[in-house]
């Protein structure tokens, strides 16, 4: 009985732990990305330029420290052990941004912010080839649009169609912005880096991850169920990457390409 009791308190002792842990490396005032996650004792983030993918990535705004992620229908994922975060996009009613939608949404995101419409494109999982934003708008580039376009996307591409269009990257060499992606059978998924930071005198990094998932809900940024002392970070190294509601190896890791 005493050993039932026990067992049936380790996942609270975990969540307990894990959200003190939290706490010491979340300032619950920070609007953005890198304000709100602080990188573990002895780290410090890494400055990309402004104009990048990175950049962008972790200056994202989030939501209000303590906000749930709400599915399409508008009800809440409560599920604290996922996530402690999430990214301040409106989402839509409708069943589309999954896993591989929310990655294409903040590249299509950064994409459009930094009015590189040409640029602006995702292949189709039926041809592999690419359907273009202004071609779709009709030479329109207004946000509106812009989310028309992203929806018109996410019915017809999918994990598989998106890793066809990444490069593959050794994990040693992962930048803000790179995707660990797995084509599944019949599901894969897919989860963002949005931001590292770098101990200069270790030379080791560690690094957040992002995701939705089915059915499609808010980006959020993850916990780090392998490592409570620095979660929401994770560290760089070659081990699999066990994610709350994923693992990955570390030759899953992809980058989009310039």
């Amino acid at each position: 009985m005493v050993l039932n009791l026990v067992l049936n308190l380790i996942p609270l002792i975990l969540l307990v732990n894990q959200a003190f842990n939290n706490n010491k490396l979340i300032n619950p005032g920070g609007s953005l990305v890198a304000e709100r996650f602080i990188p573990p004792r002895g780290f410090v983030r890494q400055s990309p330029s402004s104009t990048s993918f990175g950049f962008y990535l972790s200056h994202l705004p989030l939501k209000k420290h303590g906000t749930k992620a709400k599915f399409h229908d508008g009800t809440e994922k409560n599920k604290p052990d996922v996530y402690c975060g999430v990214v301040d996009l409106p989402l839509g009613t409708k069943d589309l941004q999954q896993c591989a939608d929310a990655v294409m949404r903040l590249r299509g995101e950064y994409l459009f912010a930094q009015k590189r419409f040409d640029d602006l494109h995702f292949n189709f999982l039926v041809d592999g080839k690419p359907r273009y934003f202004t071609k779709f708008s009709q030479g329109k580039t207004d946000h509106g649009s812009f989310l028309k376009y992203m929806d018109f996307v996410f019915q017809s591409a999918n994990t598989a169609s998106l890793k066809r269009e990444l490069r593959k990257t050794p994990i040693k060499e992962m930048q803000v912005g790179d995707v660990f992606i797995v084509q599944g059978s019949p599901y894969g998924h897919a989860e963002i880096v949005m931001d590292m930071a770098i101990n200069e005198k270790t030379g080791k990094k560690v690094y957040l991850l992002a995701q939705s998932y089915m059915p499609a809900q808010d980006i959020q940024i993850l916990n780090n169920p392998m490592n409570v002392e620095i979660s929401p970070w994770y560290e760089l190294n070659d081990a699999d990457i066990q994610t709350p509601e994923w693992t990955f190896q570390s030759f899953d890791l992809h980058r989009f390409k310039e």
